[in-house]
């Protein structure tokens, strides 16, 4: 499968409009600080073959359980070769320092060439990290988007069985990266919408009748995010109610009471 510019939109939509669930706040970022733990040396991977550490640090969290014993490929044991697919990873005599065997493990799936690190690009490495079965079953891969509104249920249980009832148990490699956007720990200069609306939302006040310029800005990102709204700059009933659908508050000056 390749990265088209129809996947390129449909993974840029689904960033944009992805709403972490809140009963999954604290474990979520709970995940963040234990990847963030190992920043350094998933730098020293980055140093070596250019994958971006967050990249490296996501795919160590739901490939290897953030265990620095065991290999990136799959969890075995650093004190031998891989036992289970792929097999006898990496070249070499055992034991492997994590670092050298993730490098391995990176090169094996051609991340150490990869060059569109954008938003884009990194989903489209995790999917295929992990595979795209899930789309035959036209569900979104929770590898991908676990814990967040755009994955509900249905789940490969072993290779090559899909149940449409069990659910993932695992936070979803997007929805990490959508929260350490949202943290503004990573993607500089990529901000994701979501947190573009948080932020333009202290510019606003709910004023129906008064025209405002950062209005007009709000409503197209209200939009891209998937809530049809007229552009026309002023802040009333429609556009305070998006911004409620997206952030959970309404606009500054709204006296509608959450019932």
């Amino acid at each position: 499968m390749l990265l088209t510019q129809q996947r390129i939109t449909e993974y840029k939509q689904l960033f944009n409009s992805c709403v972490i669930r809140t009963e999954r706040f604290a474990e979520v970022d709970q995940t963040i600080n234990l990847i963030m733990a190992g920043r350094q040396r998933y730098e020293v991977v980055q140093a070596k073959i250019n994958v971006p550490w967050y990249f490296t640090g996501i795919i160590h969290c739901l490939e290897g359980s953030l265990n620095f014993k065991t290999h990136l490929h799959n969890g075995d044991s650093l004190n031998d070769k891989t036992k289970n697919v792929p097999r006898g990873r990496p070249t070499g005599k055992p034991p492997f320092e994590w670092e050298d065997s993730a490098i391995d493990a990176l090169k094996l799936q051609a991340l150490d060439v990869w060059t569109d690190w954008n938003i884009a690009g990194m989903l489209f490495q995790f999917e295929r990290y992990n595979g795209f079965g899930y789309r035959r079953h036209r569900i979104n891969s929770p590898y991908l988007w676990s814990f967040s509104t755009h994955y509900e249920k249905g789940k490969f249980v072993k290779d090559n069985t899909f149940s449409e009832n069990a659910s993932s148990k695992q936070c979803g490699a997007a929805v990490l990266l959508r929260r350490m956007s949202e943290k503004q720990m990573i993607v500089t200069g990529e901000i994701d919408s979501v947190s573009q609306i948080k932020s333009l939302g202290g510019k606003v006040r709910f004023a129906p009748k008064k025209f405002n310029e950062h209005v007009l800005d709000l409503q197209r990102l209200l939009n891209s995010v998937g809530i049809p709204l007229r552009i026309d700059g002023f802040a009333g009933r429609m556009t305070s109610d998006a911004f409620f659908a997206v952030t959970g508050k309404f606009l500054e000056g709204d006296e509608k009471k959450i019932v």
